[in-house]
């Protein structure tokens, strides 16, 4: 897979720094609408060349756009790539409206290319353990599940955390996708959804970099709380907050007839799993027994290079999840629970898994 990158911002340097652990893809091209930071990034990886971002998408050599543009813009070039032929790959949310992500998706069935969709932390060996643990019937049936991120808000440390506070950010479609994306990887597709949200101020204060004490506005939700109903019938409840200053749950639990997991946070690869058994005394930890080992961010690329009929960071999950978002938003408007449209397939688990080294 010959990969060219849009956007060199905050979040490329965790893709920079996976790329030579992929034996399968190769990153051959950068672009951004700031030529210096895709000059600098050439600069400092052999082979890579700094392109406009019109030369990228129409480059001979490039066969898949990783895209890691602002969420407003990730419908936009996906759209583009995938008119010029390419595959794509885009950073979470896969778009800011349900409508959006339709159309890239369409867009993709008709030009028959493929489409991955981060996050693909659902790939390592937390939240993988934890599937192969429900599988295995370790908790009994699954019944219900709790997700919680809360923190008092990017712009504490993001030197440009405009974004984060216009539609398409905010929690639940900046940090939402770890925790959805977690919640279908192991109790399946969102049937409808309840939601209700709040915002507690009209501003935020940049804290850090050149515009530190700078004020931006916020026009869209910061505390996004709802009732997920998955197809299965388990009712997973969501907490995502920019307002409040932390907690101490765990990020994820899934609660079954027979146990209770304890799922790592689902931003990150890796992380213990334990379990509360019904006849058992305190919690265990499970050994780690499923996901691709010592995984980071991009990995979904390596596993789209070589599952391609079957793809697990997938533009259908990420559509189902982003309708699933927009939904809890739309419900916490109206008041009504909101059926959701599309569906999609359960991703596969992933056996244990030791990349090979590159150019091994």
């Amino acid at each position: 897979m010959k990969v060219g990158m849009i956007g060199c911002g905050v979040i490329a340097a965790q893709y920079l720094a996976t790329f030579g652990h992929l034996p399968d893809v190769e990153l051959v091209a950068v672009a951004d609408l700031d030529v210096s930071r895709a000059e600098a990034v050439a600069a400092q990886h052999e082979g890579v060349r700094a392109l406009s971002v019109d030369e990228l998408l129409h480059d001979a050599e490039v066969d898949t756009v990783l895209n890691l543009t602002i969420p407003a813009a990730h419908a936009e070039i996906d759209l583009k790539a995938i008119a010029a032929g390419k595959h794509i790959y885009s950073e979470k949310p896969f778009a800011v409206t349900t409508e959006e992500g339709q159309e890239v998706l369409a867009a993709a069935k008709e030009a028959g290319v493929l489409v991955g969709s981060a996050p693909d932390t659902v790939l390592g060996t937390g939240t993988q353990t934890a599937r192969a643990a429900i599988d295995e019937g370790l908790i009994g049936l699954p019944i219900a599940a709790t997700a919680t991120m809360v923190c008092p808000g990017h712009e504490r440390w993001h030197p440009q955390p405009d974004f984060y506070y216009k539609p398409g950010g905010g929690p639940l479609l900046d940090m939402g996708p770890y925790y959805i994306h977690a919640l279908v990887t192991l109790l399946g597709p969102v049937a409808s959804v309840i939601g209700a949200a709040s915002r507690a101020r009209d501003t935020r204060t940049i804290g850090s970099g050149p515009r530190a004490g700078e004020s931006i506005p916020v026009s869209t939700d910061t505390h996004v709380t709802g009732v997920l109903v998955h197809e299965s019938g388990v009712l997973s409840t969501l907490v995502m907050s920019f307002d409040a200053v932390a907690t101490s749950i765990h990020p994820i639990e899934i609660h079954g007839s027979q146990g209770t997991l304890a799922v790592p946070d689902p931003n990150h690869f890796a992380g213990e799993v334990s379990i509360r058994r019904l006849q058992g005394e305190g919690w265990e930890v499970l050994p780690v027994s499923a996901g691709y080992e010592g995984a980071s961010r991009g990995i979904g690329l390596q596993d789209m290079a070589m599952n391609d009929e079957q793809l697990r960071a997938s533009g259908r999950l990420g559509q189902h999840v982003l309708e699933t978002m927009n939904a809890v938003l739309e419900s916490a408007h109206s008041g009504i629970r909101v059926d959701i449209a599309s569906t999609c397939e359960r991703p596969d688990a992933v056996a244990l898994t030791a990349l090979a080294p590159s150019g091994s």
